[in-house]
């Protein structure tokens, strides 16, 4: 066996792990709701961290300003609680009408 397989496996078995943990544990463990409100403060941080990175950067480097202002359509469209097809449609119109007048 390569060391690629094994290293595959070995993820395969640790995320089922894992995943098994939850379900097993439910109801036995009390966690304190200052961890809880931790985790929810860090999911927060790394879902803007990664709509940053998305809204930027394209192959490492500045992506330019129509994706950062079609973006912040798209928050203001979400915000303002516009359907999701109207906020895809905004956020990808103001890129579009951005682009297509020079802005990159």
């Amino acid at each position: 066996m390569s060391a690629t397989v094994a290293v595959i496996l070995a993820l395969a078995v640790g995320t089922y792990a894992f995943r098994l943990v939850g379900p097993v544990l439910h109801g036995r463990v009390e966690i304190p709701a200052r961890v809880q409100e931790l985790a929810l403060a860090a999911a927060v941080v790394l879902l803007v961290a990664l709509l940053a990175t998305g809204a930027l950067t394209e192959g490492g480097d500045f992506a330019g300003s129509a994706r950062p202002a079609g973006v912040l359509a798209g928050g203001v469209l979400a915000w303002r609680r516009a359907p999701f097809v109207v906020v895809v449609l905004g956020a990808a119109g103001v890129t579009g009408i951005l682009r297509s007048v020079g802005v990159r």
